[in-house]
């Protein structure tokens, strides 16, 4: 058993692209779910909006590298203003509904044979990063002896946690700013806010373009990293992981998803890794009547999943998180 490949492959991921990824998705569900009081199912739709807006600037219409950024981020917002005004005035199960439906349908249109040349079909559309790699400074990849990191991963990890800790920058001033204390009145009971004339549709509808729009970041640092934007990447297993890595940090903590989301990623990662090198070779640590190989990648789901449920029950906070923040008003 080499701990040390395990370890290596637990860091490289805590630390690495996919996590940033994660961590900028659950910022965006924190102003929703944490903040808010808002249940949004379908940030998915809000990062493949984004993503493909880049994309199909860049690849499809031949335009510049930056304009397409700034499509994909306006595609984000203006998804968020056409599911919020026909459900943010009513009970917050509609708005998970609308959301999670929203963002299958988006998938499935963007991988649609008929709009192929437009969306690149199931196997979507790639060429789109050489401007952002042209940026990259850095001349090899570092190794830092636990992990590595390849010279593009470097690069997508400087801008990654830069963009992270910007976002968390500008939630913790917006949430102690008055805006920001509307926002958790709101999540408290909207019907006490409503009565002391503030306009909680207008609020709600601020704070799931905004939430929205770090989704749209983290779609669009998803492609940049991986260099394609694919369709089936964007699913609502996406939405859900960072709903776990959320809960694990505690929401409504501005903290709370970046080190749920490296817990999160250093799990998954370090009990596929212990569990893969158990289950191979002449002699194995776990025998084939135990554990087979192709069943070792999908225990750490399980033992994960086990994980949450028993935080749920004894920590329904998360690491940071208040318990009453978790609270969903069904109104």
């Amino acid at each position: 058993m080499d701990f040390g490949t395990i370890l290596d492959a637990a860091l490289s991921q805590a630390l690495g692209p996919q996590a940033i990824v994660f961590a900028l998705a659950a910022i965006g569900l924190n102003i929703h779910f944490g903040y808010t009081g808002l249940l949004n199912f379908g940030q998915a739709g809000f990062m493949a909006v984004a993503a493909f807006g880049l994309a199909v600037t860049v690849v499809t219409w031949d335009l510049p590298f930056w304009l397409g950024i700034v499509v994909g981020l306006v595609g984000a917002v203006l998804l968020g203003l056409v599911l919020g005004v026909p459900t943010l005035r009513l009970r917050a199960d509609y708005l998970a509904i609308v959301t999670i439906a929203a963002a299958e349908i988006l998938r499935l249109v963007f991988g649609a044979v008929e709009f192929k040349d437009t969306f690149g079909g199931s196997n979507g559309l790639n060429g789109f990063v050489g401007p952002y790699q042209s940026l990259n400074p850095y001349n090899k990849g570092m190794d830092f002896q636990i992990f590595s990191f390849s010279r593009n991963d470097l690069w997508s990890i400087t801008v990654g946690w830069t963009l992270v800790a910007v976002g968390c920058l500008i939630v913790w001033a917006l949430m102690r700013s008055p805006w920001g204390r509307v926002l958790k009145s709101i999540r408290e009971d909207e019907d006490a806010v409503r009565s002391l004339g503030k306009n909680v549709f207008a609020y709600k509808m601020q704070a799931l373009v905004l939430g929205g729009l770090f989704g749209g970041i983290a779609g669009i640092f998803h492609i940049l990293k991986q260099g394609s934007a694919v369709p089936t990447d964007f699913n609502t297993t996406f939405t859900f992981y960072a709903y776990a890595a959320l809960l694990i940090g505690g929401a409504a903590r501005v903290l709370g998803p970046v080190v749920g989301s490296m817990l999160f990623w250093f799990l998954i990662s370090g009990i596929g890794s212990f569990f893969s090198q158990a289950t191979k070779g002449s002699d194995p640590l776990l025998p084939d009547w135990i554990m087979t190989n192709t069943q070792a990648s999908l225990v750490r789901f399980i033992l994960l999943g086990l994980g949450l449920m028993l935080l749920m029950i004894y920590r329904p906070q998360g690491i940071f998180g208040d318990r009453r923040e978790i609270a969903i008003d069904g109104r």
